[in-house]
């Protein structure tokens, strides 16, 4: 089992190179960041933790840009890899986001992987012109045409939302890809939708019954005819032997601890009591 961390970047406290540095000089496997580009004041969408308008923590209307920070945290950084969760590419332009993904992931040496989401807060989509409801159609088809520009030599793409003729683009990917995990709610819809289009799953803070899910992805994953087996990021409070163990029986190969909100000196020893909490627990 892999240990990482997420810091919920802001425009205070730690910064993501800081943080970054920190956790590969620590041993943790993996780094993430969150996306939001803006906060619509005025929302119809519930956030998921408070189910209403309500934000559970400021630093939604505070974050970074995620790849400019992974761009700085791979700066300083040799190992680590270089995550999302979760980035929102239906916010984007799919050719030039495909380019910002791909130059990180080629100056970083492949550390690069895509969490995405679909996106709880349709009002931010809404100012994207994602259309109500299609929030899965447009990134599977945004994912799609990312793939085809990291892939192949004269990329082209044609679907209702994406289009665009032989074209090139480089720089690639180091491996012409770029590993793809979906940050979502543990529906068999959702399982379905990740086995069709992505490369594993990333648990969201309100999912209970982990393990159990786990299974129920690797039988979509199956089912769907994938071979191998999903990577499954979950989303932890605290170290816990006996609840990572059961996880890791049903499946789940990464765990990930969230960074305070907070400056240099906190967030460093907050890292080295989690990397000691987590060392007898590496197998």
């Amino acid at each position: 089992m892999r240990f990482g961390v997420v810091l919920f970047t802001s425009d205070r406290g730690i910064t993501p190179a800081e943080a970054a540095r920190a956790a590969e000089e620590r041993g943790f496997d993996t780094f993430a960041v969150p996306e939001h580009t803006h906060i619509p004041v005025r929302r119809d969408a519930a956030h998921p933790g408070t189910g209403g308008a309500a934000l559970p923590d400021d630093r939604y209307l505070r974050t970074l840009d995620p790849w400019v920070a992974l761009g700085g945290a791979a700066s300083v950084t040799t190992r680590i890899e270089l995550t999302t969760a979760v980035a929102l590419p239906v916010e984007h332009d799919p050719i030039t986001l495909a380019k910002t993904i791909a130059s990180l992931d080629h100056l970083s040496g492949a550390r690069v992987t895509l969490g995405a989401g679909f996106g709880w807060n349709t009002d931010e989509l809404a100012d994207h012109g994602v259309p109500a409801g299609r929030r899965r159609a447009v990134l599977g088809e945004y994912l799609a045409a990312m793939r085809a520009l990291w892939s192949q030599d004269e990329a082209h793409y044609e679907g209702e939302f994406v289009r665009f003729g032989p074209s090139w683009a480089w720089p690639k990917p180091v491996r012409r890809d770029v590993p793809v995990l979906i940050g979502a709610g543990a529906t068999d819809a959702t399982f379905a939708w990740i086995a069709r289009h992505a490369d594993g799953w990333i648990t969201t803070p309100q999912d209970r019954g982990i393990a159990d899910a786990a299974t129920r992805l690797r039988g979509a994953w199956t089912a769907h005819g994938r071979p191998g087996a999903p990577r499954i990021v979950a989303l932890d409070a605290r170290p816990d032997a006996e609840r990572l163990a059961r996880w890791g029986r049903a499946g789940v190969t990464d765990v990930l601890y969230g960074l305070p909100d907070d400056g240099t000196a906190a967030v460093l020893g907050y890292l080295d009591r989690l990397a000691q909490a987590v060392a007898p627990l590496r197998v």
